[in-house]
């Protein structure tokens, strides 16, 4: 499996454009822009001259329809959306998110640190940025990105239909994506990668008809707990050899069920995949628990396929020290996989049928 476009295609910046002024926005009101203020942006208004114009601890209710693209560079900006709508413009906003090299690549809502896209260097986290209650459809690139933030929170949004991702950081800590729903991406609805120190919360999110439900690559530290991941060619995947490792991950009570998609080799996976409920390619330190991984069986052409599969990475990274303990693991083709690499693998307690090699069931 191949992972994804390198960072410096995927969001990508070359330089910083110039972004709309306060002035442009028609309309928006509410007291005056400054530390802990709140600001309105009715339908029709600029969203990204309100931020713009935004201090940090502003808050920004958004209402009704709009058709934008809109970049946070801002620390500590809440943008809430109240019945909000969010869909690509028929010319898109040059804002700092804006790739000229990529004009066709664009992005939803982009929070945006201080990062060196020749080297991929972070040089300052934007921090504390949350966006809350937005419907965010039909971009070309991703519903909601962040790259080179600190502690950004994701919260009770909708991304349908995103040409790559639904809701994905790049290169950030502390990420926070609770109880959004992703369809429709197609790569994945919930991306953590680039991240060494991700230390990402994934929870009470629904993700389907996509690539991947959720992909971790090239990072480690965090936990998905609680979500619902169904419909997908591949539920969860934690990959590593994309370039770098990953790993030290938990997965705890997740419905991973019935991701039988059939999905071809692309640009985005190198193989056909299909069936798929959890895949570790690589990873280590990875801690699956008390799970339910139900009837993931493949609907067409796949190279591999399982409950449970753990492999070794395209590269050769073999998977090292993951704990498969204590899921319902069953109606899957097998229910458990490994190919036998790495060492410090352990299944202990599965209540499931299949396994290959045998005897990982009871």
């Amino acid at each position: 499996m191949r992972a994804t476009r390198p960072l410096a295609l995927s969001v990508l910046l070359a330089v910083l454009l110039v972004t709309a002024s306060a002035a442009q926005a028609r309309g928006h009101h509410g007291r005056h822009h400054g530390k802990g203020r709140t600001v309105f942006v009715g339908p029709g208004e600029s969203i990204q001259a309100a931020v713009d114009a935004a201090k940090p601890g502003t808050t920004i209710k958004v209402f009704g329809h709009h058709s934008e693209n809109v970049a946070i560079t801002t620390d500590r900006i809440s943008l809430v959306g109240v019945h909000a709508v969010l869909e690509p413009a028929a010319t898109p906003i040059q804002n700092a998110c804006f790739d000229p090299a990529n004009p066709t690549d664009i992005n939803g809502i982009c929070v945006l640190g201080d990062v060196d896209f020749s080297t991929g260097e972070v040089k300052r986290e934007v921090r504390g940025v949350t966006v809350v209650g937005f419907t965010i459809r039909g971009f070309s690139d991703s519903g909601i990105i962040a790259v080179g933030a600190q502690d950004a929170t994701f919260a009770g949004n909708v991304a349908d239909d995103n040409d790559e991702y639904g809701i994905t950081a790049f290169s950030s800590t502390g990420t926070k994506m609770l109880y959004n729903r992703a369809s429709g991406a197609g790569e994945a609805g919930f991306y953590i990668g680039d991240s060494p120190r991700a230390n990402a919360k994934l929870v009470g999110n629904v993700s389907t008809d996509s690539l991947f439900g959720v992909l971790v690559r090239n990072a480690e530290h965090g936990f998905l707990k609680r979500n619902r991941i169904y419909g997908n060619c591949v539920g969860v995947v934690v990959l590593a050899d994309a370039p770098g490792p990953a790993g030290f991950f938990r997965l705890i009570r997740n419905a991973i069920v019935k991701n039988t998609k059939a999905c071809p080799a692309s640009e985005d996976s190198s193989v056909p995949v299909s069936g798929i409920g959890v895949a570790l390619v690589g990873a280590t330190g990875v801690r699956i628990t008390g799970n339910a991984i139900v009837g993931n069986q493949p609907s067409g052409e796949t190279a591999f396929q399982g409950g449970v599969v753990v492999v070794k990475g395209d590269l050769g990274t073999v998977p090292t020290n993951n704990h498969v303990h204590g899921n319902l693991i069953v109606r899957n083709d097998p229910d458990i996989f490994w190919d036998g690499s790495g060492t410090g693998n352990s299944f202990r307690g599965n209540r499931c049928d299949t396994s290959v090699p045998s005897g990982f069931c009871r």
